[in-house]
């Protein structure tokens, strides 16, 4: 019930996900361009090597032999791979000042535009709680400026310590990928695509896991509880994680679906749509669990309204 009411609110509330659009455009285009003065400046030389084109070439083969069946390309990519690797490694070892520069700075970049971006979704999280609320409809701009000191302030935690965790998640998937057919038998192909298979399902448990703590931290913070009170209400749930967990777990892997889908259908196109969209459903979610745990009844439309025990209740004309 609860994620049947996370669509109708994302229904709803489906004009926010073209001022999302505008504003990800905007931050990501400056990103972009201040990423790749910095790459072409003074990383130009080490993307355009041999070692690095050599790597492209081996995955480029390595995707091609997954989907024509050469077993016998498959069975040498470890060892290829890991050669590629090794004398990459050893170029960069001979440019790590520069490169050590070159990364701080577009790390810096990307955890800028996080920041940005995620003031973005606080501002989002405020229309949505005042439409859930009140019925009430917020101008963005309003809502932007109104939570941008909490907005600032919940970043400043929230982007380092996932930043670590996304970090930590994909290092972790990508050792298990690569040595889960080891304890395989050795099926070929098939050994491979259980291995990325169980890689990609390890990695989108873990990101379900990291919505399910956090759940409640946004909505907290647009009800006007102190940013670390909700953090700590957040971490430790009262009830029924499993319940959460699973939610978001769903709502993870229909989100790959979707935009996977319409990414290859509409050669991409579509991405600038569900893309937005994705991280508006996830918001929603996570107030539709808020008020659900809080026995807080909300608008689900105009004449609509979601009861504690998440039954929508019919408005009188």
């Amino acid at each position: 019930m609860r994620f049947r009411n996370a669509v109708r609110l994302l229904a709803d509330n489906f004009s926010c996900v073209f001022k999302l659009l505008l504003f990800r455009l905007v931050t990501g285009g400056l990103f972009l361009g201040l990423t790749y003065v910095i790459v072409s400046l003074t990383l130009n030389y080490i993307i355009t090597s041999a070692e690095a084109q050599r790597i492209v070439d081996l995955l480029k083969e390595f995707f091609q032999a997954i989907i024509s069946g050469q077993v016998g390309f498959l069975e040498t990519f470890h060892d290829n791979f890991t050669t590629a690797i090794a004398n990459f490694l050893a170029l960069l070892g001979s440019e790590i000042g520069t490169i050590v520069g070159s990364l701080i700075g577009v790390i810096a970049l990307y955890l800028v535009q996080r920041f940005l971006n995620g003031t973005a979704i606080i501002a989002m999280g405020s229309i949505l709680h005042d439409k859930m609320e009140f019925y009430s409809r917020t101008k963005f701009s309003a809502a932007y400026f109104k939570n941008l000191a909490k907005s600032a302030l919940y970043q400043i935690i929230y982007v380092p310590v996932t930043f670590v965790y996304d970090l930590l998640s994909l290092t972790l998937c990508w050792f298990f990928f690569f040595y889960t057919p080891s304890f395989l038998p050795s099926w070929g192909i098939f050994t491979i695509l259980i291995g990325l298979s169980l890689s990609l399902g390890a990695y989108l448990c873990l990101q379900a896991v990291k919505m399910t703590f956090f759940s409640a931290w946004i909505p907290a913070i647009i009800d006007g509880e102190k940013i670390g009170r909700s953090l700590k209400e957040s971490l430790l749930p009262r009830h029924g994680f499993a319940g959460r967990f699973g939610s978001f777990l769903i709502a993870v892997y229909l989100v790959v679906v979707v935009n996977v889908v319409c990414g290859i259908a509409t050669f991409g196109s579509m991405l600038f749509i569900t893309i937005p969209a994705s991280y508006l459903f996830l918001l929603t979610l996570q107030f539709v669990h808020y008020f659900e745990d809080r026995n807080r009844k909300y608008f689900l439309s105009f004449r609509k309204i979601s009861g504690v025990e998440g039954k929508p209740e019919s408005m009188g004309d």
